[in-house]
């Protein structure tokens, strides 16, 4: 039996009726400060970036998602910052920027840039406005402030805790305390504020002006609080239902803000695009995703699964069902800057799973709280599932998400010793998670050289020896490498892709999936051990390992030419 899901591309830009650039588009995410280091002192910036743009080029993206390069004290990697409206000087200028968009535009290559509006930086001049003006100042109300409890308001006024360990509260000198859900160096924004809001919308014209061509939106689902006292306990917040009504996460008036940007975004022609962070029921997604709201909200659920058969099959149908409810395509994405790499989730022995085939716990967590020791790593096995699971995402309808260095195979780095660890979610623990050091450990370019042609000056986390063998100079004239498959795959991608729709073919084996695109092209992966065979006579345009004729084997991922 199969089975069709999806929807048909909007077509509604202006001039040649084709579907938006963003609906199936290939994004690649660079973690600046990891990618390349174009001035020598081990931390990634803009010209290293741009000295990149060739690769890129070739690669075959559609786009580049620019994690915060702003102004940062960089307490959580650059999430923490400080001025919105510039580049901080480690990484270059304002003309440096714009120098990189207009490469990338030139090469018919996008520029998206992450907004992160939950929080500033303790930094921010609002925050240091706020700590001089003191109680009751009109500086403080940007913010969320409050008097303490006990009989001297030394303790929280509540008892929340920060995602990142810890108080979600900090005490300043006058004896007053601040919210700050991340780190106590990112304090939360009042987004009843007016001044917050026109602030944001002058932020999103800023870079539209300079030609930044889309938006993803950090935490998406964090802005608007229901901060009414009395405040309610942990207890009391976790046992209500996030049915936008929540006082904290995922709130109905939240959309109030995202209207009026969408609003800006439209000012535009094109129009800017977004693409919102948003953890909530997956019910709740639309609501992100509509054209009257961001226009696209990311799914994580490939983030969480095995590489498992019936959780890939779930998982596809669920949210190109999403996104044909909201009018919008759906976004896939096996790695980030926040998640370990998917060639080690892949390598390490399967999540405990649920009756409905769900992990029941974060896969990789338990290997990266152990440094990497146990359980045991099986490099070969994780990075052949990795492969086979890029070329499966590759071929779906909708947006392809890349975390740079995926294309060279890395693995997680687990064994960074803790004196040289930066993310505060290790430091807030204390030490009991390691945090998301281990994927953003600087990319290796050359197999020798200074910090492997990151830079001159050493990177600013540990490389591995092992890094070297999967360089991009190593892999660049490799036939068989993954960053010539990924740079075939992508340039198939662009030949073939289509509506979004996809159609299920029936293999008759539960380990074996396969699916046909409206233009007859067919995606299989085998997820088990044992080959699988093929109807004979069908034309192999790429694997993601060798095949034999008519047989996929374990593990694998073949696309087959239009019949």
């Amino acid at each position: 039996m199969t089975t069709v899901t999806g929807t048909d591309s909007a077509r509604h830009d202006s001039d040649e009726l084709l579907p938006p650039w963003w609906r199936q588009a290939t994004v690649y995410q660079i973690y600046p400060r990891s990618f390349a280091d174009g001035d020598g002192d081990g931390i990634g910036d803009i010209p290293g970036a741009l000295s990149r743009v060739p690769y890129l080029a070739e690669l075959g993206i559609d786009a580049v998602w620019l994690s915060p390069f702003y102004p940062s004290e960089l307490a959580d990697g650059g999430y923490d910052v400080a001025d919105y409206r510039d580049v901080d000087p480690r990484l270059g200028t304002l003309d440096d920027f714009d120098a990189l968009v207009a490469a990338l535009h030139e090469r018919g290559i996008r520029v998206v840039v992450d907004i992160v509006p939950n929080h500033t930086s303790d930094q921010h001049a609002w925050f240091q406005e706020a700590l001089a003006a003191g109680r009751g100042s009109a500086a403080r109300e940007r913010y969320i402030f409050r008097d303490g409890t006990g009989p001297d308001g030394s303790e929280p006024p509540t008892d929340w805790d920060s995602i990142f360990g810890g108080s979600a509260w900090e005490r300043v000198a006058d004896g007053q305390w601040y919210l700050h859900n991340f780190a106590v160096e990112q304090p939360d924004l009042n987004w009843s504020n007016p001044e917050v809001r026109a602030d944001f919308v002058r932020t999103l014209r800023f870079w539209s002006d300079r030609g930044v061509d889309g938006f993803r939106i950090d935490v998406a689902h964090m802005l608007t609080k229901d901060m009414t006292e009395p405040l309610l306990s942990k207890a009391e917040l976790e046992a209500l239902p996030k049915d936008g009504n929540h006082p904290m996460i995922d709130r109905d008036d939240v959309h109030e803000v995202y209207a009026e940007w969408r609003q800006v975004f439209d000012e535009y022609d094109p129009p800017r695009t977004a693409v919102a962070e948003a953890w909530v029921d997956r019910s709740r997604i639309p609501l992100y995703a509509r054209a009257e709201s961001l226009g696209q909200a990311f799914n994580f659920d490939l983030l969480q699964a095995d590489f498992d058969a019936r959780q890939f099959h779930t998982i596809v149908d669920d949210n190109l069902a999403l996104a044909a409810s909201s009018g919008s395509s759906t976004t896939w994405v096996l790695s980030n800057h926040d998640v370990v790499r998917h060639a080690t989730r892949y390598g390490l022995p399967d999540a405990e799973r649920t009756e409905t085939g769900a992990p029941t716990r974060k896969h990789g967590n338990e290997w990266l709280l152990s440094g990497g020791r146990e359980p045991q790593l099986d490099r070969e096995k994780g990075l052949r599932r990795a492969r086979a699971a890029a070329l499966f995402l590759l071929g779906l309808p909708g947006s392809a998400y890349l975390y740079q260095g995926e294309e060279l195979g890395l693995h997680e780095v687990a064994d960074i010793p803790d004196a040289q660890r930066q993310d505060p979610t290790f430091f807030r623990s204390p030490g009991e998670d390691v945090g998301r050091d281990g994927c953003r450990v600087p990319l290796p370019w050359t197999a020798d050289g200074a910090s492997l042609g990151f830079g001159t000056g050493g990177a600013h986390l540990p490389q591995p020896e092992w890094f070297a063998a999967s360089a991009a100079d190593v892999q660049d004239d490799d036939p068989d490498s993954t960053l010539t498959m990924y740079r075939r795959a992508l340039a198939l991608r662009h030949e073939l892709q289509t509506d979004e729709q996809l159609e299920w073919v029936d293999t008759g084996e539960a380990d074996v999936l396969r699916f046909r695109r409206p233009n007859g092209w067919e995606v299989v992966t085998n997820f088990g051990t044992q080959p699988h065979a093929l109807t004979p006579g069908r034309e192999v345009l790429l694997a993601s390992g060798p095949v034999d004729t008519d047989l996929v084997p374990g593990e694998t991922t073949v696309w087959l030419a239009p019949a």
